[in-house]
């Protein structure tokens, strides 16, 4: 029972962080088809583990403490984003867009060093960095988990003192500026959540590609309105449960023969294709 609930406590908090970032992230850019991820935090995480792996071999990542491990990540993560966005991000309504080009380019970059360095490493530690890149609740730290959810809590308390104005937001610039919105300051505030959320709920249990395309928009399907005080907490809802019918699904049906992650993907995948063709035909 208790292995159940912590691995339960894992879902919610990385449900709800992803979910909230999600539809954060799609709001500051106006626009339904991306998530966080986009932003390269993924593929630094894959880099990074790839990376202990090539220097220091896989005994190294399965034999580290996880929580010096944790706060290497999440702070190469936020460090990332906040550079990136402290560099690119300026007074125009362009750089936004800016900001996400350059984020998808340096995903791309990441990606293609760890392809690298993965092709280079002995065979045997190639197959304990793979286990390692697939998220999974199992083997959550629960001091790290205890850590992870006072952060998150923390930052979505403060993300809710912005949804007044995020509806704003929503609306575009022009229209949020006209009603008196400090345009740049949300956003500012709202990106700076999203890097913390994303970081932390990377660095607890690894990328979920997916997961945060899928819940924001059945929140916004399913809630029928653009306010951000519902359609949060209906996408956090929405993602804890994806995640523990994914997992039921995963030890019930397939009896742990694959991963979480691979589930959720597959299902967000199909999805996110759905999503372009609709969004073509109007």
């Amino acid at each position: 029972l208790g292995i159940r609930l912590r691995k339960v406590a894992a879902m919610a908090v990385v449900g709800y962080a992803i979910a909230c970032s999600s539809v954060l992230f799609q709001t500051v850019t106006g626009n339904r088809i991306l998530t966080p991820g986009i932003m390269g935090f993924d593929a630094l995480f894959v880099l990074i583990q790839t990376l202990i792996v090539f220097f220091f071999s896989a005994l190294a990542l399965t034999t580290a403490d996880p929580r010096p491990l944790f706060a290497g990540q999440v702070a190469a993560m936020v460090v990332f984003a906040t550079a990136l966005h402290r560099w690119l991000f300026g007074r125009r309504d362009r750089d936004l867009y800016v900001l996400v080009l350059a984020g998808v380019i340096f995903g791309t970059l990441f990606s293609s060093l760890s392809s690298l360095a993965a092709r280079l490493i002995n065979p045997n530690d190639f197959v304990v960095l793979q286990d390692s890149l697939f998220a999974g609740f199992n083997q959550v730290d629960p001091g790290l988990l205890a850590f992870s959810a006072v952060l998150v809590a923390v930052v979505t308390t403060w993300a809710a003192r912005l949804f007044a104005r995020l509806d704003a937001v929503a609306l575009g610039r022009d229209h949020a500026i006209g009603l008196g919105v400090a345009y740049h300051s949300v956003v500012n505030q709202a990106l700076v959540v999203i890097a913390v959320l994303v970081s932390v709920s990377t660095a607890l249990v690894g990328p979920i590609t997916f997961l945060g395309l899928l819940v924001a928009n059945l929140a916004r399907e399913l809630t029928r309105t653009f306010r951000h005080r519902v359609t949060v907490p209906a996408a956090g809802l929405i993602s804890v449960i994806v995640l523990v019918g994914g997992q039921l699904i995963l030890e019930r049906v397939f009896n742990m023969d694959t991963v979480l992650s691979v589930i959720i993907n597959f299902v967000g995948g199909v999805y996110f294709i759905a999503l372009l063709i609709r969004e073509s035909r109007r």
